[in-house]
């Protein structure tokens, strides 16, 4: 049977200096510049990922909230403990810049969330498409890989799947993650996608691009929809995995998957042993161990 792994997006931070994202969870709070993790917290959530055999979707910042140097040390440091080149979807990169990540990464992701660009200007209004495709240009001089994020929901139709076809064609992509709308409180959204309005994207989407890898993903109020994603996706992402570690809502992922006929290879339902040399990274992850061990309903 075909494995299933769970994607873990490791966030680096809640601060971006554009958050005009009229999606984004970072539109609707006060920006503040130091509301960045320490990278300690960091490294132990990829040495958890690691030990738990989640995947990690990608390293995701806001736009200018780390200095490149430091985000290079942090990356150098993920890929030590993993043995594993990750994927960044920090914003758009020089050159020069995604030269000095390569060592460590696979590729890079681009925040495309919406391909009707009529919507896509209004919803991501300091984000132009051109520089996301003028970096992309020179992640194929250098040999990397490209992802793109999608967003379903935010007032594109079906009819609009052509010109995703196209982009995907056009700009070779490797991976796709798509998201279903999950409205924040305070935004200008109220309501996601149905379920088989998302699943019908990424049926096509499958389709069309057999070969593509493609992640899936699926908040707790619509975890019934993981079955029919898993027909087409890859793999699985969106969950917070940690919080709600060994959870009802785990155990309904789990039991998704089963149905799916598919081999679920991420735990999300036993600790095991984790050992940690360094003292400041072990406080951290005993912290992400305690909680996942906490009793839950």
């Amino acid at each position: 049977m075909k494995p299933v792994y769970f994607e873990r997006a490791i966030f680096l931070g809640w601060y971006c200096s554009k958050r005009d994202c009229s999606f984004c969870y970072m539109s609707t709070i006060k920006p503040r510049k130091n509301a960045l993790r320490s990278k300690e917290s960091i490294l132990a959530e990829a040495l958890i990922c690691k030990k738990m055999n989640w995947k990690i979707e990608f390293l995701s910042a806001g736009y200018n909230s780390y200095s490149k140097d430091n985000l290079l040390e942090i990356v150098k440091e993920i890929y030590k403990i993993t043995k594993q080149k990750q994927w960044l979807n920090i914003g758009t990169l020089t050159k020069e810049e995604l030269n000095k990540f390569k060592p460590y990464i696979e590729g890079v992701s681009g925040s495309v969330e919406c391909v009707n660009l009529d919507i896509r200007n209004k919803v991501c209004p300091s984000k132009p498409l051109n520089e996301i495709i003028n970096m992309f240009k020179d992640v194929d001089e250098l040999g990397l890989k490209k992802a793109i994020t999608i967003i379903i929901g935010l007032g594109e139709t079906i009819n609009d799947f052509d010109k995703l076809k196209d982009f995907i064609k056009k700009h070779n992509i490797d991976k796709i993650i798509f998201y279903a709308l999950n409205p924040h409180e305070n935004s200008v959204f109220k309501k996601g996608p149905e379920k088989e309005y998302y699943v019908e994207w990424i049926r096509k989407t499958r389709k069309e691009f057999p070969k593509l890898k493609i992640t899936a993903g699926s908040w707790m109020n619509r975890f019934d929809e993981i079955n029919s994603l898993l027909k087409y996706a890859d793999n699985i992402t969106k969950f917070p995995s940690i919080k709600l570690f060994n959870s009802r809502y785990s155990k309904k992922i789990i039991e998704e998957v089963k149905k799916s006929g598919r081999t679920f290879k991420s735990n999300l339902s036993y600790v095991p042993d984790i050992k940690v040399d360094d003292i400041k990274l072990e406080r951290h992850v005993k912290k992400y161990i305690k909680l996942m061990k906490k009793e839950k309903l």
